[in-house]
């Protein structure tokens, strides 16, 4: 027999006859595709859901408090007058409250805009006494999804921070290189994010959990970015002079259920967009508070939550901004100074 005959006896596979498949074509010097890791319509949900509720959702902004405080420190280093403030992600202007305890960054400030997707979340407290304090206090609600342009002109900032929003971000790469355009020539961009090993006590425990009630591992927390990428993704949105450290905050807890049912109540649930969906069976539930017990309980009978959260400064370039020589213009030979010979023509 023929090999063409042989081949057109052999069944064709239904791949094969499927027209819809292609090659994949990508255009040269066209942005790569975003990679979606997170599912924003549902996040947008858990947050309006959550600030529905106005008193369980204020009851749990103890560390949205703690870091936009902190935030609001690090601006009262710059020592100038700013013009015109964004807070990116204000969750419940939790950075506007802070900044009417400092009443010497209230006056450094013209004019503050907090702007978030979440209007029920942006809105909650817009009667509360606070609000009267700030020069000129104004609300923006930010366009779905995350990865829609911001709707600020360029240039239009003298400063930028956020505090505990980029962790949802889908596209990083690209709201910052947003952001590094609405801000001014040598303005700062002060942020804090969850990050890295967040949580690292829930996610053992719930995987052990699971490995031993279903002999398997879902996604219950959602992923982080880590430390490391950060510095990089803000020197290609074209910052400079990045300072960039981390810090954890631990917070006890009486059980394993009132740090979820805080997180919920912060909107901040698993948003992962492969994530089982469902929620919780009570026996994963009950596995996993006896394994969190043992593994990280302490010994007053709390539970400890750890909150690991990256602090980022970067600054637009601008005219007199101190730069960094250029490469091999050194006069100087660390090998010299280090092996104990010292600085040529000194001493």
């Amino acid at each position: 027999m023929k090999p063409a005959s042989l081949l057109r006896r052999l069944p064709v596979s239904p791949r094969l006859r499927d027209p819809r498949r292609h090659y994949a074509v990508h255009t040269p010097g066209a942005p790569p595709p975003m990679m979606q890791v997170f599912n924003s319509e549902s996040k947008f949900l858990q947050r309006e859901r959550a600030a529905a509720d106005a008193a369980a959702s204020r009851n749990v902004d103890y560390l949205r408090d703690e870091l936009a405080a902190r935030v609001c420190d690090r601006l009262l280093d710059i020592n100038r007058h700013f013009p015109a403030v964004l807070d990116l992600g204000a969750n419940a202007c939790n950075v506007a409250r802070a900044l009417t305890l400092s009443p010497p960054l209230t006056t450094r400030i013209s004019s503050f805009t907090s702007a978030d997707s979440s209007p029920t979340l942006l809105h909650r407290d817009v009667d509360l006494p606070f609000n009267t304090l700030l020069p000129r206090h104004s609300r923006i609600v930010l366009p779905l999804p995350d990865s829609a342009p911001l709707p600020f002109a360029p240039a239009s900032f003298a400063a930028v921070v956020s505090s505990l929003s980029l962790h949802w971000i889908n596209d990083l790469p690209s709201l910052l290189a947003q952001v590094a355009r609405i801000l001014l020539p040598d303005s700062p961009f002060l942020a804090v994010m969850l990050g890295g090993d967040s949580l690292f006590e829930l996610r053992t425990s719930l995987q052990l959990a699971d490995l031993d009630r279903r002999g398997g591992v879902s996604t219950h927390v959602s992923p982080l970015a880590d430390v490391r990428d950060m510095g990089g993704l803000l020197t290609k949105a074209g910052f400079k002079m990045l300072t960039i450290d981390v810090d954890d905050i631990v917070v006890n807890y009486p059980d394993t259920f009132a740090l979820m049912q805080d997180l919920q109540a912060m909107g901040e649930s698993n948003a992962a967009l492969r994530r089982e969906m469902g929620g919780l069976s009570r026996d994963v539930m009950v596995a996993n508070e006896a394994i969190y017990r043992e593994l990280h309980g302490n010994e007053d009978g709390s539970v400890p939550a750890t909150f690991r959260l990256i602090f980022m400064i970067g600054w637009t370039e601008g005219e007199g901004q101190q730069k960094p020589l250029a490469r091999g213009s050194g006069q100087v030979n660390m090998k010299d100074i280090l092996e104990g010979g010292g600085i040529k023509g000194v001493g």
